[in-house]
């Protein structure tokens, strides 16, 4: 995984296969494709504290926060924060 590059829709894909249901919006913050700004939308953050709602993504990201992915910019919310 070291030295390989996601693009965002890949980013986007890994989020949805860990958070069944998420509405992801993603987008390559530098050009680099390891920098991405993200917005995970899911009713799975309800009840949770901002720190674990960002642990879900990393989980959903896996491998890929230690490989391609340096750097993320997130926004997580349920649906009603909208």
């Amino acid at each position: 995984m070291l030295g390989e590059r996601l693009t965002p829709d890949g980013v986007a894909e890994r989020i949805r296969a860990g958070i069944p249901g998420a509405e992801v919006q993603v987008a390559d913050m530098t050009g680099t494709m390891d920098h991405y700004d993200v917005e995970v939308v899911s009713l799975a953050f309800e009840g949770l504290s901002l720190i674990k709602r960002h642990q879900l993504v990393y989980r959903a990201l896996g491998a890929a926060m230690a490989g391609p992915v340096h750097a993320l910019k997130l926004r997580t919310i349920t649906p009603a924060e909208r």
